[in-house]
């Protein structure tokens, strides 16, 4: 019998929620992945209908938001990340319970999305355009950038609070409006997040968020002008036939990885240890950007799996809301059957010498190491988004650098050396949109771009002054006086 039935919880379009008066297919329970018995929320999911609507308000809503001055979009930007922060401690209980963040890893995701509302309210006092010299007498020739439109957000489960933040912030700063599909894992996450841009004074209209899954939506969510979502490689291709071709809409897509630390003889092994084992195993490695496979140059190989299994046996796996806990649980039971399914030799053809299921009750995986893999089994290949490192041995930093790029992902990926050289070659080398160099492969930060390249990336970057580039569109303005 599970526990804790309550009121569903609803979309929102057109400044109103909405429930049984528009229809919907029915509710779902959205269970604790540390305690499979308790329902942490209920959910009614939209359908076309509820969809059509949201995009038709979306575009009726359209111009007054883009005549609202720059400035002021910013102000609603502040004010909801001051209520995001004033309500952390609730929203990372919450997101504990219902995604299995540990409790400091969902606060920090709260303020890692107040520091990028904060940022895009910043840039809505920035420059909008250019002004160049005209080899036309009395003309003024300049640029400035205007919003694409009405935007579809469409965000996974793994970041609920940082992803929609990171997509919808730039959209409503640089006066687009938004209809927001959210994981259909995280309802309550993505419910208190549209609350604080309600309380913080966003008009009707303007941002509509649609709970369920996105196949029961119908065409609707890509019949706008700009689509971003974030999700797997073949989600992700699902999506650009209906938006790109068939709407015309601008596509952003931000994918899957197999993300690579290479670990040469030369590096710090203290080091190496604590970043690869942060990368692989945080979060219980449920990152597009958490480190997969592991290079390890032969001479230090064995003592870098040692080290790392050793790592994994101390980690406290269990409730993400006790104290001591490290690794809360997966956030679903499909992604525990995927976690076990890569430790079954015929996915591996190596030796599993740490890892396993975790303490009863929830969806509990413990970190797992995977020595001498076959270089070309689906362990070695797949992304895998649980808490699996994959040990592979190379004979140098050529041999690295081949293998690492054999894989169709590429998102991010680390070395660790004490050689400059070798570093400087791994960043010119490697076939990724991400370097990072004595660090681990997660952990980014919020101003710069993001993206990946090949399986792991399509259309322009996400973040910091990127944004502007999918958000917006130019205006080119050859201005000559008529008297």
């Amino acid at each position: 019998m599970k526990r804790g039935a309550m009121v569903p919880l609803v979309s929102y379009v057109d400044g109103e929620y909405v429930g049984d008066h528009l229809g919907g297919p029915g509710t779902h329970d959205r269970e604790n992945p540390a305690d499979v018995a308790e329902v942490v929320s209920t959910a009614r999911w939209a359908d076309p209908a509820i969809a059509e609507h949201a995009v038709a308000s979306a575009r009726a809503a359209s111009s007054s938001w883009q005549a609202t001055p720059a400035p002021v979009r910013g102000d609603v930007l502040r004010r909801c990340a001051d209520l995001l922060e004033q309500r952390t401690a609730a929203i990372a209980q919450d997101m504990a319970r219902e995604q299995g963040k540990t409790v400091p890893e969902a606060a920090g995701e709260v303020g890692r999305s107040v520091a990028i509302l904060r940022y895009f309210a910043a840039q809505t006092l920035a420059p909008d355009g250019s002004s160049y010299p005209s080899h036309q007498a009395g003309t003024r020739l300049f640029s400035r950038r205007i919003p694409v439109g009405v935007v579809s957000a469409i965000t996974p489960w793994n970041f609920p609070l940082a992803i929609p933040v990171w997509k919808i912030a730039p959209a409503l700063a640089y006066g687009n409006t938004v209809v927001w599909k959210p994981s259909e894992v995280v309802p309550l996450t993505s419910t208190a997040l549209l609350a604080a841009f309600i309380d913080a004074g966003l008009p009707g209209g303007v941002l509509h968020m649609l709970l369920g899954g996105g196949a029961g939506l119908g065409p609707a969510l890509y019949d706008v002008d700009a689509v971003t979502f974030t999700g797997s490689t073949s989600v992700g291709r699902e999506v650009v036939l209906p938006a790109a071709v068939a709407s015309g809409a601008q596509v952003q897509l931000e994918l899957g990885g197999k993300n690579v630390a290479v670990v040469l003889a030369d590096a710090d092994l203290d080091l190496a240890v604590a970043q690869v084992a942060r990368g692989a195993f945080l979060s219980a490695g449920q990152k597009c950007t958490a480190t997969s496979l592991v290079l390890a140059q032969e001479s230090i190989r064995a003592e870098l799996a040692a080290r790392l299994s050793a790592w994994a046996a101390a980690a406290v796996v269990g409730d993400p809301r006790a104290s001591a806990t490290e690794i809360g649980p997966l956030a679903t039971a499909a992604q525990l059957e995927r976690y076990e399914s890569f430790l079954d030799p015929a996915a591996h053809g190596g030796t599993v010498i740490a890892g396993g299921r975790g303490p009863a009750g929830g969806h509990f995986a413990r970190p797992a190491v995977i020595c001498d893999a076959d270089p070309h089994s689906r362990a070695s290949r797949d992304e895998i988004f649980a808490p699996i490192a994959v040990l592979e041995p190379v004979a140098d930093l050529s041999d690295a650098l081949r293998r690492a790029n054999e894989t169709h992902f590429g998102l991010t990926a680390s070395i660790f050396t004490s050689e400059l050289a070798a570093a400087y070659r791994f960043i010119d080398e490697i076939e990724t949109g991400i370097v990072k160099v004595n660090q681990e492969s997660a952990g980014l930060e919020f101003h710069v771009p993001f993206g990946g390249i090949k399986d792991s990336g399509y259309g322009p970057a996400e973040q910091g002054l990127a944004a502007q580039e999918f958000y917006t569109r130019s205006k080119t303005v050859y201005l000559t006086h008529a008297g």
